[in-house]
């Protein structure tokens, strides 16, 4: 697995304009594939009078699934550039749309490349990107009485705290690098005086 990878900070819009045509490219994390296309469609919908509505998407960590479109545009002048802008940052489970809405000015094939890997590289820009880490999920099991104190340290160490439950003991869901585990194993017994117990599970990533 990756240790981390780049996404796009937040869903949003950005427009620019080329030779009298507008270009809105919309950005958005995507956790699946399936989550990439609702966001197309949800797109087109918002846009059923652009010439074009073009888009390109990466998902996975490892950037394992990779899909654009021209939607009619000249064959690799719109989806490609727009794939290749996202590659280029390291971006991986986003989708981006770039709608068209002609001008009366023809830009060319060369044109064409420029103005939709142009159209997501400065809507990335604009919007900001995120690095998210790969954590190892674990849990902690500690008394009431050492709970809040526990929680607070977590946190003031800048801890990813996860999920924090009560019932006739405290658990608290963090997310840990891989690299820390031994050391944090370490610190929680001198901080809980060996009383609190520290269960591993599986792996998730979590921002940066």
């Amino acid at each position: 697995m990756q240790e981390q990878y780049r996404t796009v900070a937040h869903e949003g819009v950005h427009e620019t304009e080329v030779n009298k045509s507008r270009f809105l490219c919309a950005l958005a994390p995507a956790a699946t594939e399936e989550q990439a296309q609702d966001f197309i469609r949800r797109i087109r919908k918002e846009h059923p009078t652009a010439a074009h509505n073009c888009f390109a998407y990466v998902i996975g960590a490892d950037g394992g699934v990779q899909k654009a479109s021209d939607d009619g545009e000249p064959g690799g002048t719109a989806g490609a550039p727009m794939l290749q802008m996202l590659l280029r940052r390291d971006l991986r489970y986003v989708v981006a749309v770039v709608t068209r809405y002609f001008g009366g000015v023809k830009l060319g094939a060369g044109g064409l490349i420029r103005a939709y890997g142009g159209a997501v590289g400065e809507a990335l820009d604009a919007l900001g990107t995120i690095a998210r880490q790969r954590f190892r999920l674990a849990t902690v099991t500690v008394d009431h009485q050492r709970a809040g104190k526990l929680e607070n340290d977590l946190r003031a160490t800048g801890r990813q705290v996860r999920d924090v439950r009560y019932a006739a003991e405290v658990t608290i869901e963090i997310g840990l690098p891989e690299a820390e585990v031994d050391a944090f194993r370490a610190w929680l017994a001198d901080s809980t005086a060996g009383t609190a117990v520290l269960e591993l599970g599986g792996e998730a990533y979590g921002t940066v």
